[in-house]
């Protein structure tokens, strides 16, 4: 492993981190500002009030969810090729691939895509499977 600082792969552990709070917020956008009694988001029991939504809002909140999920599993396989001394070239680009796929999976789960949404899940699954073995040797 290398000491020269941050690779992109590291980066791509920072950016999946964030896309959780993407998910979030893409499913209160435009109600933040709303008042509760109308149905504004409630910033005093958060999690109740994205139980209640339906449609895209619901959906952007299972994103949410599924993300998370995705975390654990994408950090320790970027962590373990870099221990494995993994090409640094390789390592980067399916990390950054993995995130891009991550986050047309986002889309296509708000946008109610469901076939599609699954073949994406499948193929980030995929590279990150590819992440873990990419310093086997």
């Amino acid at each position: 492993m290398t000491s020269t600082g941050f690779t992109v792969a590291y980066w791509c552990v920072l950016a999946a981190a964030l896309l959780p709070i993407a998910c979030a917020g893409i499913a209160k956008s435009g109600l933040m500002r709303t008042s509760r009694r109308e149905g504004g988001y409630d910033n005093n029991n958060p999690r109740a009030w994205l139980a209640r939504q339906t449609d895209w809002r619901a959906r952007a909140n299972a994103a949410q969810a599924n993300t998370f999920e995705a975390l654990p599993f994408f950090f320790a396989a970027v962590i373990i090729a870099h221990q494995l001394q993994a090409p640094q070239t390789r390592l980067d680009s399916l990390a950054l691939l993995f995130v891009v796929l991550r986050m047309v999976y986002i889309v296509l789960y708000v946008r109610d895509l469901a076939k599609a949404r699954s073949i994406i899940w499948a193929l980030a699954l995929m590279i990150n499977i590819a992440i873990l073995f990419s310093g086997f040797r």
